[in-house]
Formats: structure tokens, sequence, C-alpha cells
């Protein structure tokens, strides 16, 4: 019998989502590709790691798929690896422990003492605490950009500048940056220009296909989309995603076949997940929007929002996340969350089930008033990720949270 190719000449996102990377020879024809619990791959004689050796050092891409110990690959890895990239439009991916393991090394790779490199405001605390203080002892400086176009980004460029890191959207504002914008300005000036793109998926957004060099994604979130793994994954062209793959086999931050098989099974539904929650956020987002109780709500299909025209030209839908304030201080916050019944208190996204959380008193504990001030954080702010829900269940539940702690801020109001 004639063996089928892997190639899927199909363009639609979920034809890719499913079969996209598929290996050709999977075991006792199993459907799935399967879980290859190993650390160890074998020779069959000494010759032949000669062989591979030689080849590996002349050609890594060649030997892809012959792997040599567990750190430098495995098959189900590969296997997700492969479909990653098809729907983000890269050369390659690589997949490893977590988001952040994708940044850290990502800057770790590009980046050495002497070098500068530029953060736009409003990334995620992490990045920015390891950008600022991780990179800095390492005799690498960074300068934060605030959130505009080029010029401000320009105005922050220096000599030594080597890699430009940006989020978009951004964690919590939701700022989208203008990839197209960016791209072009990496390549005129010969610098690295890098985008976390978790908020926006590759449903939404692919910014390799405005000129940005890599993409990184916390496989937690969208990717995987059930709450129950941790992955990262970096894509773009072959010639750096070596150089990272380099990285990541020293420091040992890989994935392993298990979680990459859930991953695999996650990214089948992306497109229909993803879809359901680009309609949930922008009818929750117009919903917050008309309430009293609500101050300001950030969402880029609002156009209230400030980078409204940027996303409605680069993005295909603007995501299942809702930034908004509620009352006048963090205990009005506080108050609406726990009356809420459908989203679970918790700092993540991304998922099947709706997520809620207050910035202030999660993400940046212990900072003071005045520190998240400084950088923005609002003690009143609350971030929803919705998840895949029924849009009325979802809604009733804002409106009895929403009704029931105005009636709690008017007695506060009568007690004081």
């Amino acid at each position: 019998m004639a063996k089928k190719t892997n190639a899927i000449p199909f363009q639609g996102f979920s034809t890719k989502a499913v079969h996209a990377g598929k290996t050709d020879d999977r075991p006792f024809h199993a459907l799935v590709d399967p879980i290859v619990q190993t650390s160890n791959y074998t020779f069959d004689s000494m010759h032949d790691v000669v062989e591979f050796m030689q080849m590996r050092e002349d050609n890594p891409q060649d030997v892809q798929d012959r792997m040599e110990y567990g750190r430098y690959g495995n098959p189900t890895t590969r296997a997700v690896e492969k479909r990653i990239a098809a729907l983000e439009h890269g050369d390659e991916a690589l997949l490893v422990g977590s988001g952040m393991a994708a940044i850290t090394s990502v800057l770790l790779t590009f980046l050495k003492a002497g070098d500068h490199v530029v953060l736009t405001a409003d990334c995620y605390r992490k990045t920015r605490v390891f950008v600022t203080e991780k990179l800095a002892s390492f005799g690498i400086e960074t300068t934060i950009a605030p959130f505009g176009g080029r010029e401000a980004i320009e105005n922050c460029l220096q000599k030594n500048t080597k890699l430009i890191f940006s989020e978009s959207p951004t964690n919590p504002y939701l700022r989208v940056v203008d990839v197209e914008m960016l791209g072009r300005l990496g390549q005129e000036k010969k610098i690295l220009t890098v985008i976390d793109s978790t908020f926006a998926t590759p449903f939404n957004l692919n910014p390799l296909d405005f000129g940005i060099d890599l993409v990184i994604h916390s496989a937690t979130k969208y990717l995987a989309g059930h709450n129950d793994l941790l992955a990262g994954v970096v894509v773009g062209e072959q010639r750096l995603l070596v150089k990272v793959r380099e990285t990541v086999a020293m420091m040992g931050c890989v994935s392993d076949p298990h979680t990459a098989f859930l991953l695999q099974r996650g990214l089948k539904t992306l497109g229909l997940r993803v879809a359901h929650q680009n309609q949930l956020g922008q009818s929750v987002a117009e919903f917050l929007e008309e309430q009293a109780l609500i101050g300001d709500v950030w969402y880029p299909g609002l156009d209230s929002h400030p980078d409204y025209l940027v996303a409605q030209r680069l993005m295909r839908g603007f995501g299942g996340v809702v930034s908004f304030t509620v009352g006048e201080t963090e205990a009005d916050a506080s108050y609406f969350i726990d009356q809420l019944q459908i989203p679970a208190i918790t700092p993540s996204l991304g998922a099947v089930e709706s997520l809620v959380t207050q910035p202030a008193l999660m993400s940046y504990f212990p900072l003071s008033k005045e520190e998240k001030e400084a950088i923005g954080i609002k003690e009143n702010l609350i971030r929803l990720a919705l998840g895949v829900e029924d849009e009325a269940d979802v809604i009733a539940d804002l409106r009895q949270s929403l009704e029931k702690t105005a009636a709690w801020v008017k007695t506060q109001g009568a007690l004081a």
C-alpha cells in the first residue's frame, strides 16, 4: 500500500492546527503522534555515531529528526514544534519549559556584556525584572521605551542597541504594538526584534509576517488552553533558532514529551477556542463600558482604546482578555471579584475556564502604592481572562457582581 505524505496543502488555520507537523511513521498506524518517553537514543554502530556527529556539525538542520539525547530533542516535541511553526508562518519553532524560559533563553542567546536592549513599557512584570535587574548584572543596559509610535522607540536606541523586545497586546493594558513599524525599524537599523505574542495567539496576529525576527508564546496559556501544563515556544527563522536551541540545550530548560503531547492536543482546538473568546471579549468589553461602577476599560476592539486603529489594521481578532477598573479603591475591586461566580481567582489566562486577577495584589505584590503607580498599575484594576463559557452566563455573572458591589460601595460610603 502506498504511503501517504504528511504534506498538508491546505492553508486554513484549524486545518493546520490539527494536521501540520504530523510524522509519517507513527507506530502501529496510530492516528495521534505518540509520547516518546525516553531520555536516550541509540546508534547501531560507532560508524553511525561519527556520521551523525559530522552531519550535525556541518548542517544541524539535516539531523533534527535524528535524536542523540533527550536534552537536544524528542520526536513528540518536534511534532508540536512543526505545528506551531506552521501556525506562526515561521521556519522553525523551539519548545521549552515555560514562557519565561522562552524569553530568558532568547535574551541570553543574543545579548552579551556591553550590549543595550530596549523594552517597551507595560510588559509582563517578570520580563521587566529579568531585563532591568538580571541582565544588568551581566553588564547589559536597558532602556524602557514609553508606549507610542516609531519615534518613542527610536529615541531610545543607542549605538550598542542589539535587541528590541515588546509584547502585543501587552499585559495588563492590552496596548497593541505596531509590529509592522517595529519590524521595518529593526530591519533598517539591523536590530533584532522580538515580540511576545501570547495574548494575541497565531489566530489573531502573525508578527513574522510584518518583519519581526522572533515570536514568543507562553504556550501555557492559549496554545495549550486547558490550565494543565507549563510550556513556552520561540518561533522564527532557522538561522536564529539554531542559536537559541544551543542555549536551551546547554541550560536544560527543555519541555518533556508528555507536556508536548498535551500541548499538541490543545492546539487542535485553538482556532475554535480563540474565535469564541474574541467574540466574548468584545461583548464583555462593550457591556462593561456601559456600567456606572466601571471606570476605564481596556480592550483593543473598543474604539476608546488608544491603539484601536493599529489593532484594526494588524489583528484578526482582539482576544479574550479585558482589563478594567471597578469603583475607586483597591477594596472595591476586591469585593467585586469576590462576588463573581464563574471566574476562578488566579493569575493566568487563555484557557477554557474564565480567570480573574487583581494585578496590584497578585502580580505586583509587594510593591508599594507609589511603586505601582510609577509603572501604571492602578489598585482597582482587574484583568478578566475569558474562557469558553456562554456569553449570556458571563454577562449575567458580571451584572450580579456589579449590583452587589454598588450596594456595598454605597454602604461603605454611609459608614464613612
